[in-house]
Parts: structure tokens; sequence; C-alpha cells
């Protein structure tokens, strides 16, 4: 999926885990199909889930940002009615693998692109919980300091006109370029909330209808409330996102702020998943149009 891509197999994982974990070496390693863009995932027996990073990076830098992830993944654990994994232990470069890489608990469930979720009345409100519970717990004085997604909209001008520049052959991108243009001047007034901030069908497991959990939690901290609305379009159909923005109680601005950060989100993804991460583009596609038949 992207240049320089590190290849992680089961036999270098093994390898690892013999090397590092000997306690974990009598479990079997096998790789997890995923439509996930930054890691290769690994189970390690029935308990655990092995991360290693996919694309080449500094290796302290690497280890810094996965403390960082297991820090964030420790507060959201303790805040969040459902599920969320739990860092275990940080592994080092080595045999052939240039990176840290990190293990989580493993949480059962079907991600949300293959669970038949999308009109599901529950399932929205179970994600409305989820939210509503991050949103209440205080930050402290925390503000996003960050340079990924969650503080203003206009912050992503750039991104966002490369991203329809690039997409001219696959979606209608004069309409987007105006809907993006009124969406990126949609008014703040809230303060910064603990949010999640990329609630992607693929993050979200869901089991017997429900919510039965929420993984890829690094992302997890302070930022605009609207960040946390991207179900509405990445997933929920026009009912079950109406139910969505009802228990959340959206007004207009926080909800066309919504909009803005699933569009700038979508726009990057559409065309540079296109080939090597189809469901990721198709997705992307998704929430396009339905934002475009939102407005």
């Amino acid at each position: 999926m992207h240049a320089g891509q590190l290849e992680v197999t089961v036999p270098l994982v093994e390898r690892l885990i013999r090397a590092q974990f000997p306690e974990w070496s009598e479990y079997g390693v096998r790789a997890v199909p995923s439509h996930g863009t930054v890691n290769a995932l690994f189970r390690i027996g029935d308990r655990y889930v092995a991360r290693f990073p996919l694309q080449p990076g500094g290796p302290t830098r690497v280890r810094r940002e996965l403390e960082d992830e297991a820090e964030a993944a420790r507060r959201l654990h303790a805040i969040s009615p459902y599920p969320t994994p739990l860092p275990i232990a940080l592994g080092e470069p080595g045999d052939g693998y240039p990176l840290p890489w990190a293990v989580y608990t493993w949480l059962d469930g079907t991600t949300a692109y293959d669970a038949d979720v999308a009109g599901s009345m529950s399932f929205a409100a179970d994600l409305a919980r989820f939210v509503l519970a991050l949103r209440a717990e205080p930050t402290e004085g925390r503000v996003f300091t960050g340079a990924w997604r969650g503080g203003l909209l206009a912050s992503q001008d750039e991104s966002v006109a490369d991203g329809l520049e690039r997409s001219r052959d696959l979606i209608d991108v004069e309409a987007l370029a105006r809907l993006w243009a009124s969406l990126r001047e949609t008014p703040r007034t809230e303060a910064d909330v603990w949010t999640h901030r990329d609630l992607m069908p693929g993050n979200l497991l869901a089991a017997d209808g429900r919510l039965a959990g929420v993984i890829d939690v690094g992302t997890f901290t302070v930022s605009d409330p609207a960040m946390d609305l991207q179900p509405a379009w990445n997933l929920l159909d026009p009912v079950a996102r109406e139910a969505f923005r009802t228990a959340l109680a959206s007004d207009d601005a926080e909800w066309r702020r919504g909009m803005g950060w699933a569009f700038a989100q979508a726009i990057g993804c559409l065309w540079y998943y296109v080939e090597t991460n189809p469901v990721m583009s198709r997705t992307a596609h998704h929430t396009l149009a339905a934002l475009l038949t939102a407005v």
C-alpha cells in the first residue's frame, strides 16, 4: 500500500517471539486479514495480537509513537463503556524487522465492514453511547496540538485540494469542491473533548447487531467533538444516521464539522488506496457520496 512498505511474515513473527517473548513461543501465530493501512496484524494464540508498523521510520521515533499509543489505549480503556484493546508488551527490532512493534489484547467480533449494521438503530445508539462517554471525561485543560485531523477544518485545505485533483476520474470533484468550500467555514465554539478520531468501519466490532468493541485506539486524544461523527457517513444509512445525531444532540454546526472531517479523511483515501486497498477506497467513495446526498 505504501512505497517502501516493510514485509512481515508469519515465520518472521515466530522468530521474533521466540527471541523476545519465549513464554509465548508455544502459541500459534497466524496472520490477521485486515483492511488497515498502518500495521500488519498477527494473532499470538487466542489472547494477543501483534501489530507491526508497515512504513519505514527511525526506530527511536517509532518507539516513541508506540509508547504514546499505549498510553492513549490505557486511558481509553479506563473510560470506554465497550471493550477496547490493552497494551501488553513492546517488541524490539530484530531478525529482519527494523522497528519496534507492539502486542495488545485481542478482541473478538466482526468488523462493521462485514457486519450488517448500517441500518441498525441499536448499533447507532451504541456508537452514540461510546462517543458520549468519551466526551464526558474531563480534559483537565488539554487542547489539541497535533498535526493530524482534529483542530480546525481549514487546516485540511492543502490535502483536500490535492485529493480532489487526484480523484478527477473517480468521483464528481466539482461538486465535492463546492461542498468543501462550504464545510470548511463552519464555525466552532465548543472546547476540545476526548475523541477516538478514527471511527472507521474496520475499527468497530459488532456481535449480534450491537457494538462489541472499538479497536485501533492509538489516535485517542482531545480534539474537535465533531471528529467522532464519522460513522454517520462512512457506515450508517440515512435513518440510522439521524438516530445517531439525535442521540448525540448534535447541533447544525457540529454536524457540518463532522461532515467536514469525514470529507477530509475520505478524499485522501479515495485515490491513494484505489488499487492497493480497494475496501478503503470504496469506503471513501461511499462516504463522499453520502456527504453529497446529505446536503
